[in-house]
């Protein structure tokens, strides 16, 4: 029997070791590759495609729909179409307000004042049932974080996101927060707050001195 020539050997050898690489490779791409529980691969969670927020955090958050718009918006909301928070939609701000009194609460995640409003807002909103539109406005970019804060704080308001305070300058507001913006149903605008509401009784005395609105 023949031996192998010394050429072939080496070319056999390191055929070997490159195969033996190869499997060693795929084998750690296997351990390492996510799996959910029961075994399957598992892929992103689904996302809104509007804005890339998870759904599942839009559904924790359980956020009202954003009214629908009424009429054709007028004043210094119109022409601002904003996203809809419980669902990404966007939303023709005057149009949607249009015919009803509206309280817009501007306000973001960091902010420690509007932390202690916005459940007396919410307390208002259930107060006036219908007489009057009540919408949080998060005057940040941070769409995540806003919808986090509101779970934490257990606020189900309907709103929109305002990543670049178009509201605020609008109704030329100081850059400042919370800001309350007073709208008349026919779109102008009755009052700017620049404070904090200290409970609920503060603000239905502000909305019923400036809209007329009691509750």
């Amino acid at each position: 029997m023949s031996s192998e020539p010394s050429g072939r050997r080496g070319t056999g050898h390191a055929w070997r070791w490159a195969l033996a690489g190869l499997i060693a490779v795929v084998a750690l791409a296997v351990a390492v590759w996510p799996r959910g529980d029961d075994g399957e691969t598992t892929g992103p969670r689904s996302t809104s495609l509007a804005t890339g927020v998870p759904d599942d955090l839009r559904a924790a958050a359980g956020l009202p729909d954003c009214p629908s718009a009424a009429a054709t918006g007028n004043g210094p909301l119109a022409g601002i179409t904003l996203e809809c928070l419980a669902n990404g939609r966007p939303v023709d701000l005057a149009a949607a307000l249009a015919g009803k009194p509206a309280l817009l609460n501007l306000w973001a995640y960091w902010c420690a004042p509007c932390a202690q409003e916005l459940p007396y807002l919410q307390q208002y909103a259930q107060r006036a049932g219908n007489a009057i539109t009540v919408l949080t406005v998060h005057s940040d970019p941070d769409e995540a974080k806003a919808l986090s804060r509101l779970r934490g704080l257990d606020v189900h308001l309907p709103g929109v996101l305002d990543a670049d305070a178009r509201v605020r300058t609008a109704v030329d507001a100081p850059a400042v927060l919370p800001i309350s913006v007073l709208v008349r149903a026919d779109g102008s605008v009755a009052e700017v707050v620049v404070r904090a509401f200290e409970g609920v009784d503060d603000i239905a005395n502000t909305v019923a001195g400036k809209l007329g609105v009691a509750a």
